[in-house]
């Protein structure tokens, strides 16, 4: 099992708090569309896609009749969203990638940037730093929800690249193509997930210091506030110490 980030700590109990919160509801409409044009279709059982967007839905208590109504609204070919991605730098060089669904890229793509540069990031060409991170499955679980040895035996059997001990959960690492195995693994031993989704993972983290991880963290959340940005990647990384510190404030 590899080491552990301590910024993944620090991210994985802010997804919990914001996953309780209410706007993330219409984000997670724009996945099913998403997943049901470019996945397969309205019926999970034959739409992996759209049955890991309805583990995030389960995780975020989004009502039954909410996610009704995005799946009828994507198979009834009506309003439709184009994903974009907007690439640039942070302070201290950290990498970040704002993935944004929209129904307007002339809209909400200028929009973002502004979030960039107000925030004292610069704007990359499409890219630039995006050939530093490689698409993984990530999936989250509380300790207490598994024994750790099992957790890693059954995981890796599954197909998963790596288990990672990161603090208060451990951390599983998929292929994206064994992301669904290891899920259907996860749910056959009635392990719960507090996260399991596609993620951007960076190949190499830049260790930054507290008044640079503020300033990333400042500009990581106004991207995020922005209704059509789903997700916000960096590379960044912190010290225990600084973890410890930023936690506390």
């Amino acid at each position: 099992m590899s080491g552990h980030s301590h910024w993944s700590g620090i991210k994985h109990k802010k997804a919990i708090n914001d996953a309780k919160k209410g706007k993330v509801f219409s984000r997670l409409a724009k996945l099913i569309y998403s997943a049901v044009k470019e996945g397969g279709g309205g019926n999970p059982a034959d739409n992996p896609r759209l049955r890991l967007v309805l583990e995030k839905c389960r995780q975020s208590n989004m009502p039954k009749d909410n996610v009704k109504r995005a799946i009828e609204k994507a198979t009834s070919g009506s309003e439709g969203y184009e994903s974009v991605s907007i690439e640039g730098y942070g302070q201290g060089g950290a990498a970040v990638i704002a993935e944004c669904l929209t129904d307007n890229t002339n809209r909400t793509v200028p929009e973002v940037k502004k979030i960039f540069e107000k925030c004292g990031a610069k704007i990359g060409t499409p890219g630039c730093v995006s050939y530093m991170f490689q698409r993984k499955g990530v999936f989250q679980i509380e300790k207490g929800k598994a024994e750790e040895e099992r957790l890693m035996e059954l995981a890796l059997e599954a197909g998963a690249e790596d288990v990672s001990d990161e603090g208060d959960f451990f951390e599983i690492i998929t292929d994206p193509f064994e992301f669904t195995t290891v899920g259907e693994m996860l749910e056959k031993e009635n392990i719960e997930s507090s996260m399991a989704e596609l993620q951007l993972v960076p190949d190499n983290f830049v260790e930054v210091d507290a008044e640079v991880a503020r300033k990333l963290m400042k500009l990581i959340e106004a991207i995020e506030e922005h209704e059509d940005v789903q997700n916000v990647y960096s590379n960044f990384d912190i010290s225990e110490e600084v973890a410890q510190l930023l936690e506390a404030e």
